[in-house]
């Protein structure tokens, strides 16, 4: 084990969730998931379409309220505040769809994100923000005009800009081609060696391991493993309802 990675495993969670349930009606989206995240950590949350896994972040980020279970944030009980409480706490998400001010600019969509969020980035903050996710040539373009990928990083760079320790990525990867993935992995990793802490939803398995240092395999509302990739692949119950039973040939 690295020494990074040392000092990750030894850290206090920053995030705890324990028996985590949610029901729409009489669905049971969510029926008792439990794990942490340190600082400094990429937690991945993967599983099959329906598991869970975007329900558990919209209750982690204040979209929805639980029914049951606890949702700790450095040891304080968080469950059922509103995204704005959240966001000013350091607790910020992506959309899988991006969800900009199409009719502001770049540069406006972060200072409303900036202003929203009250921790106070300033405009050189900004400028740094935006060229790490090379975003900065794009600064007075209205995100309208901007490409789904591009529009996914202004979506990253808004949440980015209200500072979170912890970060929630709902299928960043979905529709980016393989440059584009790698820029993006590599820029969550270099995240993560800051310090913060990110929860990342995905179903492309590379991507995944490109960037995670630890798994929560969902199914059907509940956990069913937490460790690396490389031990998921091994994992007979993870195979056969997430990854898929080798052909027989």
């Amino acid at each position: 084990m690295s020494s990074e990675a040392s000092g990750i495993a030894t850290a206090s969670p920053l995030l705890t969730v324990k028996n985590l349930a949610k029901r729409f009606g009489a669905f049971q989206a969510l029926q008792s998931v439990s794990f942490n995240v340190r600082p400094g950590e990429v937690l991945g949350l993967v599983g099959p379409n329906g598991s869970g896994k975007t329900t558990c972040i919209n209750l982690i980020t204040g979209l929805y309220k639980p029914d049951g279970g606890a949702i700790q944030y450095q040891g304080r009980s968080i469950g059922g505040l509103p995204s704005h409480r959240l966001a000013h706490m350091g607790i910020n998400r992506s959309f899988q769809i991006p969800k900009p001010f199409k009719s502001l600019t770049v540069r406006e969509n972060i200072e409303v994100a900036v202003a929203y969020g009250g921790r106070g980035s300033d405009t050189a903050e900004i400028k740094r923000l935006l060229e790490f996710l090379e975003l900065d040539l794009l600064t007075d373009r209205l995100a309208s005009e901007l490409t789904s990928g591009q529009q996914k990083m202004l979506d990253l760079a808004r949440a980015l800009a209200t500072k979170p320790a912890l970060l929630c990525v709902d299928e960043l990867g979905a529709g980016l081609n393989p440059n584009e993935l790698t820029h993006v992995a590599q820029r969550l990793r270099e995240l993560a060696r800051s310090g913060m802490a990110l929860l990342v939803v995905e179903h492309l398995m590379d991507f995944v391991d490109q960037v995670t240092d630890r798994l929560i395999v969902l199914s059907v509302g509940k956990d069913i493993f937490s460790g690396p990739l490389s031990q998921a692949v091994q994992d007979a119950q993870v195979v056969e309802v997430f990854l898929g039973a080798p052909d027989e040939h």
